[in-house]
């Protein structure tokens, strides 16, 4: 394990979220040095059971499935109902000295539990800063309405551009939005503690899966801004770049990034035909765009003589950004992986690495994902609990030692 000396030590954040828009964006904060309190309902985080696979104890037992461990390390764990009073005084006592609160219920569900932000936090924690997320806001014509990944990113235009002419509108397969919303929240919290220096005050971070699909859709809400076109479905192609597609080779498929007229340059020399540089259907991108469907038939039989991986290399030597089409197993067995840290290892906890790299305060694994409750006592008594008043908060459920089914 790493000493806590990332670059968020000594911010303290109350995890109330579960799923993956909220617990990853409390990894990410965890993983920077803040300190992580996550707090689950007697049912626990949903996601334990979101498998197989599972993870399991020397006995055969589960423990919680690669879901839930991929995104919930450095964080303790304990149990609250917050739907008892006791529970609510333990999250209450909780959040006198915290920094952030993260949650992402259904909409009015804090304010009905009496625990609002503009009723109940903003007066009693001025300094707070409560990071809320939602699918699609709390007002408009969307608002309250719950929201997962997958139907938002229907419901944002995201499956209309993603896809063939063939395949028709297509989920990404990555939960984009979930893991952009963590995002976004992280970039709200961090801007809210920076202006909280100035200012002495807390505020709302308002963070919905609808506003990161929306604003997820570049370039082509920029293009339909100027053009009124409604975007199509083009497979790998770019809409606006030429040549930016996925080729196969002999062996296997790579994309071409071409982003300027030197790297188109570069990519027709290394591929021995220099002189198409100068057919004047592709001396500019929007000449090449203009005449896609030609260049590409030229370019897939030129790529096609060539070894894929020989061939990438050549092209990334020669400055020509492009890039095999690797797997998951290809990828997070990848020297380049490693040499980017992007796995934390640590015992029988593997998972994926911190994408941001800070030269004096990096990123850490100080502890692995945690068992349903598993810090119960531990968190209780840093808040000031006695032990008798520990074993009544057990013994009245309101802190319960094992999830519910």
């Amino acid at each position: 394990m790493t000493e806590n000396n990332g670059a968020l030590s000594g911010v303290k954040v109350i995890d109330l979220s579960r799923v993956l828009g909220g617990p990853s964006c409390t990894q990410i904060l965890g993983d920077h040095g803040a300190e992580v309190i996550k707090v689950e309902p007697p049912t626990g985080d949903e996601t334990r059971e979101w498998g197989p696979p599972f993870q399991t104890d020397e006995n055969g037992d589960k423990i919680a499935s690669s879901y839930f461990i991929g995104v919930n390390r450095n964080k303790r764990c304990i149990s609250l109902d917050l739907r008892s009073e006791q529970g609510k005084e333990v999250l209450l006592r909780l959040l006198e000295d915290a920094d952030v609160l993260v949650e992402n219920f259904k909409a009015g569900s804090l304010e009905k539990w009496g625990l609002g932000y503009e009723e109940v936090l903003r007066e009693k924690f001025p300094e707070l800063i409560h990071c809320r997320i939602t699918g699609f806001g709390v007002d408009g014509p969307l608002g309250g309405y719950p929201g997962y990944d997958a139907a938002v990113q229907a419901t944002t235009g995201l499956f209309s551009v993603n896809g063939s002419a063939e395949s028709g509108p297509t989920r990404l397969g990555i939960p984009v939005i979930d893991l952009g919303t963590g995002l976004n929240a992280v970039i709200g919290i961090c801007m809210a503690l920076f202006e909280r220096q100035r200012s002495g005050k807390g505020q709302q971070v308002d963070v919905s899966l609808f506003d990161t699909g929306v604003g997820l859709l570049f370039p082509h809400a920029s293009n339909w801004f100027m053009n009124g076109k409604i975007p199509q479905r083009i497979g790998n192609a770019h809409p606006n770049v030429v040549p930016y597609d996925l080729f196969e080779t002999a062996t296997q498929p790579i994309f071409l990034a071409v982003g300027n007229n030197g790297q188109f340059r570069k990519a027709l020399t290394i591929l021995g035909r220099p002189e198409l540089a100068d057919d004047p259907r592709f001396l500019t991108n929007g000449l090449r765009n203009d005449n896609r469907d030609a260049l590409r038939e030229i370019l897939g039989d030129l790529l096609a003589e060539h070894d894929g991986a020989e061939l990438n290399t050549k092209f990334l030597e020669g400055g020509v950004p492009a890039g095999p089409a690797l797997n998951v197993q290809e990828i997070m067995e990848h020297p380049h992986t490693r040499h980017r840290n992007m796995i934390f290892e640590e015992g029988e906890y593997r998972g994926l690495g911190a994408p941001v790299k800070l030269s004096r305060t990096p990123a850490s694994l100080r502890t692995p994902p945690r068992r349903f409750g598993a810090d119960n006592q531990e968190v209780l008594r840093e808040a000031g609990y006695s032990s008798d008043e520990i074993e009544s908060l057990i013994a009245s459920g309101a802190v319960p030692v094992t999830k519910k089914s």
